[in-house]
């Protein structure tokens, strides 16, 4: 059992910054991964990042080179930096975790969901 809480979201003006935080609550153990993930107004939810505990990442062509995922494991905190924000960026972000193997972006292994926090970037 997971639960997991989202922080940072907010407005942003193109080409800013942000950072979103997500903490972990749950088994000592953990997930085997964890990831972010955005859904805006119409649109199908998406990967945008996975991190696993080999510490492989995967990201999303969209944001490739902007975005970097990482974990502070003493705080047992996922984090969303996000650099050179498009508008296309907006959307509704969420952090996402999963026991399972995570090879690809794919929303359908992660069972356990934050509430999401919002991200708008403005032009």
């Amino acid at each position: 059992q997971l639960q997991l809480a989202e922080s940072g979201g907010g407005s942003v003006q193109a080409g800013g910054s942000m950072r979103l935080s997500c903490e972990v609550f749950g088994p000592s153990y953990g997930p085997n991964c964890v990831g972010w993930f955005r859904q805006a107004p119409g649109k199908e939810r998406e990967g945008v990042t996975v991190l696993d505990t080999d510490s492989r990442t995967i990201y999303a062509d969209s944001v490739k080179g902007r975005f970097t995922i990482s974990k502070d494991y003493a705080k047992n905190t996922l984090y969303l930096q996000m650099n050179s924000l498009k508008p296309e960026d907006t959307a509704m972000y969420y952090c996402a975790a999963t026991w399972r193997h995570c090879m690809d972006l794919g929303t359908e292994k992660y069972n356990f969901w934050g509430q999401g926090t919002q991200v708008t970037v403005s032009s």
